[in-house]
């Protein structure tokens, strides 16, 4: 990273809402790779000198949540109305892995968060958390885990259930740290009082072994790890420090952006933004106005040099990725920030770094709130001009 990049890179707001409205069920879209030979994509320039092209390599998804990439290089996609798809990025070619049938797709609810075992090569583990319909009336969330074979999810075993759920507020994005735990964020379901209610798993990060078990360590003897959240919707941890980040979804504005420690109240909806209270942690940062922030991901590739250690958050409402320039060392300060791709996609959903060393997001322009274009939903690769 060359000196003085943090006063190179510049945050430009721009004027946001937030807006809680559920969508309407969009018309169903067969996905539709694009061909083996991408066309020339978008090509853009960072405050501090990076040259990337933006490709698209998926096309016509229903509403992407999560990526996940195997070690064979197989990019496994959920889709909120219910399904997961497994992308070979060499062959362009697309299977069908699963559809839910029982999947509560109401507003932002739906199949949501996706993982893969740290052992995926040697047990094909699969790990999900989706919203489902219940025979009563009414829905959960869950974390269920699948075995992979043959591009097909099968062998179903519920890990945590009874998740609070609703139309709004499902956080949804889980992830394995490097402890090979599962961590699992929650909203808190359209009831702002779940957030600190320690017998509540809504509004939470939580972390569980890989079978759903409790860890022993874990603060509270509980699959809680920590509390007061609204709406958590990413998390990655720090190449260096190790330090467990997550992006969350503010009330009209005062999005986060926290650095997690077990057992910590982050606050909500005692304090929200700048505002503080003895045993209550504030966010490292805040966006005002909403840019409503979701996936994040570290970058650990190699092809991009500048973007080592950056961490990239997809930004819905404010239609670009956001990348943060972070101190590597125990300060857990933010050097700097930039907004790439303003306006050039739509809604971005998740973003991952992926095995070949490039960085890839999808977009969520089809899930109500935003303007789709023909090819909507897609994936986007980011990969450096040579």
């Amino acid at each position: 990273m060359p000196t003085g990049l943090a006063g190179v890179l510049a945050l430009v707001l721009a004027v946001q809402t937030v807006d809680t409205r559920a969508c309407s069920p969009p018309t169903p879209v067969a996905p539709t790779p694009t061909p083996p030979a991408p066309p020339p994509g978008d090509r853009f320039t960072t405050a501090d000198g990076v040259r990337f092209t933006a490709e698209t390599v998926v096309t016509n998804l229903e509403i992407p949540w999560s990526l996940a990439f195997a070690p064979d290089g197989r990019l496994l996609v959920t889709e909120r109305p219910g399904r997961v798809r497994i992308f070979d990025m060499g062959t362009r070619g697309s299977e069908l892995a699963l559809t839910l049938d029982d999947v509560y797709t109401q507003g932002e609810a739906g199949l949501l968060g996706l993982a893969l075992d740290p052992q995926f090569a040697q047990n094909r583990l699969v790990y999900l958390y989706y919203s489902a319909r219940l025979a009563g009336g009414g829905a959960v969330n869950r974390v269920v885990r699948y075995r992979e074979a043959g591009s097909r999810l099968a062998e179903r075993v519920v890990l945590l259930d009874s998740i609070p759920a609703s139309t709004i507020h499902d956080g949804g994005r889980i992830r394995f740290g490097p402890d090979g735990l599962l961590y699992i964020t929650t909203g808190d379901a359209a009831n702002t009082s779940r957030a600190q209610d320690l017998a509540s798993t809504a509004g939470k990060i939580l972390r569980i072994n890989r079978d759903g078990t409790t860890p022993r360590d874990n603060p509270f003897g509980s699959p809680l790890y920590s509390y007061g959240h609204r709406n958590p919707q990413g998390l990655d941890w720090h190449p260096v420090t190790g330090d467990l980040w997550a992006s969350e979804h503010g009330n009209t504005g005062n999005d986060e952006v926290n650095v997690i420690d077990a057992g910590a109240n982050y606050g909500w909806p005692q304090i929200e933004g700048t505002a503080s209270m003895p045993g209550m942690r504030t966010p490292v940062t805040i966006y005002n106005p909403a840019i409503a922030p979701s996936g994040a991901s570290f970058y650990r590739g190699d092809r991009i040099p500048r973007f080592s250690g950056n961490l990239f958050i997809g930004a819905l409402r404010g239609t670009h990725l956001l990348r943060l320039v972070l101190d590597s060392t125990p300060q857990r300060r933010i050097l700097a920030q930039e907004r790439l791709l303003e306006g050039t996609f739509g809604r971005i959903r998740d973003v991952v770094s992926g095995p070949d060393g490039y960085l890839y997001l999808c977009t969520n322009n089809r899930d109500g709130r935003g303007s789709p274009t023909a090819t909507d939903d897609r994936v986007v690769r980011l990969v450096p001009e040579t």
